[in-house]
């Protein structure tokens, strides 16, 4: 089962994901975080998600790297929550010391994915819905987080957007 959780900030697409994966059949539940504290607000909101997992979440940061994060974790009887999306791209394209760093990191996570035997759940801020924003930067972090989307969409089982608090099923198959 793999699971993409879209949704605008704090529309409580993390706290859906999260149940969602607490609801799964498994032994082990693993919480991927993307986010680096770079400032005293970044801090407390990282703080706050800390606070609101209970002690079934084993923690592992992975602000990049995600691709070798997800195949290092990998197992069949895991579940691994990946929180969030658009924090790893931002902290990707901001990695300006390796130019081309983006594709790679991309191209490595959807192969992770497709090779996978966990439980994937992403959740991902959904960019999409305003509009077009004037600087390049915005512009192709706007992009590259549309396209994520879409290439991860096509990969998962089941798309959810989540908006003030409610799920909304996009994609659901069987399997």
């Amino acid at each position: 089962m793999k699971e993409l959780v879209l949704g605008g900030t704090r529309s409580g697409k993390s706290r859906h994901a999260e149940t969602r994966a607490l609801s799964l059949d498994v032994s082990r539940w693993i919480y991927v975080a993307t986010a680096l504290a770079g400032d005293a607000q970044m801090t407390a909101r990282i703080q706050h998600h800390r606070a609101q997992r209970d002690a079934r979440w084993q923690t592992v940061e992975a602000p990049q790297a995600l691709g070798a994060c997800l195949r290092r974790l990998d197992a069949p009887d895991r579940c691994i929550l990946v929180d969030c999306l658009t924090l790893w791209l931002s902290n990707c394209l901001g990695d300006e010391a390796r130019p081309g760093r983006w594709a790679e990191e991309r191209d490595a996570l959807l192969a992770a994915v497709d090779a996978s035997r966990a439980r994937l759940l992403f959740v991902s801020n959904e960019v999409g819905s305003g509009i077009v924003p004037l600087g390049a930067l915005s512009r192709r972090f706007a992009d590259e987080a549309g396209r994520l989307h879409q290439a991860l969409a096509a990969r998962c089982d089941r798309v959810t957007l989540v908006v003030a608090g409610l799920p909304l099923t996009l994609k659901e198959n069987d399997a």
